[in-house]
């Protein structure tokens, strides 16, 4: 039977949410259009069957172009998490990250009730009285839309919308990490979707300060045979260096990038990769896991270092040897600048 699988876990949620009226769903820090698309789905699906009023809360900045131009399309559905205190008798529902991945805001003696994601599992993830995490999806957005599909829901022209960048840009129009299910999720929303809302998201003007920021970035780029490695020193907005990470993977024979920025006292990673056998999740965790926190997967992942009382560019320093020594067993390789 389709969507069985989804039918199963929509039991589950029912059970979990029974008697509850409100939920609060949280999804990472400086979220991006795949967690954004991903909670307004879920808040749209427990609204629909099952009469539970949730808020979106979220922590960081919004701070892109293009995904500014997403919230304002939909309504502003997202509130920042200093207006709303996390409460432990209301149920919290983790979207695209998962406890113990050290990149959204709930406190680690409260456990979140739901948890739906794409990346590995974390341990502290077993936990959630509900839990689906599909590491084979190459978007959250994906993993919602077909609960919305088992549920027979019919979906608004400004959610399909949502939910259609959110599995386009994270898996770069089923390019990058995309599954069957992404594809099929994908076509199934692209009849329903706003088309013209959908183009002026995806041209959003930018600032002054993106083009300033990004000829800063390639004039510090260094090409390390097919590891490309970008300091940025401070960026306006913390999902910057993953643009600018997914504007040099484009670079002709590069396999890796690594893009880092300064933002607010943290330094900011951004690993892009193209191979198969090391995957950006798997790169980002040795350069950075023990300093910080990190996580993603197969091609795109990212971390953060909080700074301290370290010099940045001596820190980013460091872990450019790291990854060196983990990608090319030395660090005394010398970076060709790419301008």
């Amino acid at each position: 039977m389709l969507y069985t699988y989804e039918m199963d876990k929509l039991e589950q949620l029912h059970e979990v949410l029974d008697g509850h009226n409100r939920l609060l769903i949280i999804p990472h820090n400086d979220p991006d259009p795949d967690a954004i698309a991903a909670s307004l789905g879920l808040r749209y699906l427990v609204a629909e069957l099952y009469g539970v009023e949730a808020e979106i809360c979220y922590s960081g900045i919004i701070g892109r172009a293009e995904n500014k131009a997403l919230v304002r399309y939909l309504g502003n559905p997202l509130k920042r998490l200093k207006k709303i205190p996390v409460r432990s008798d209301i149920p919290i529902a983790l979207i695209d990250t998962q406890p113990g991945a050290g990149n959204h805001p709930v406190p680690t003696d409260i456990h979140p009730t739901i948890v739906i994601d794409h990346h590995i599992p974390k341990e502290l993830t077993s936990q959630a009285k509900f839990a689906d995490i599909r590491t084979d999806a190459g978007a959250s957005a994906t993993i919602v839309t077909e609960y919305l599909q088992a549920g027979d829901i019919s979906l608004p022209p400004t959610l399909a919308t949502a939910l259609f960048y959110g599995i386009k840009t994270d898996t770069m129009g089923l390019s990058r990490g995309a599954s069957p299910a992404d594809a099929a999720a994908y076509f199934f929303l692209q009849p329903k979707i706003d088309v013209e809302s959908l183009v002026q998201i995806e041209r959003a003007q930018v600032p002054d300060t993106y083009f300033k920021s990004l000829h800063t970035a390639l004039q510090s780029t260094l090409v390390y045979d097919n590891l490309v490695i970008a300091y940025l020193g401070p960026v306006k907005y913390p999902d910057l260096g993953a643009e600018i990470a997914d504007l040099l993977l484009r670079l002709k024979d590069v396999k890796w990038v690594i893009c880092m920025g300064v933002f607010e006292g943290d330094l900011i990673l951004s690993v892009r990769s193209r191979s198969r056998q090391i995957g950006a999740g798997n790169l980002v965790q040795h350069v950075a896991g023990n300093l910080g926190s990190a996580g993603g997967h197969g091609t795109m992942a990212g971390g953060q270092i909080r700074i301290g009382d370290r010099e940045p560019r001596q820190l980013a320093d460091q872990l450019t040897k790291s990854a060196l020594i983990y990608l090319k067993g030395g660090s005394s390789l010398v970076g060709k600048p790419l301008i």
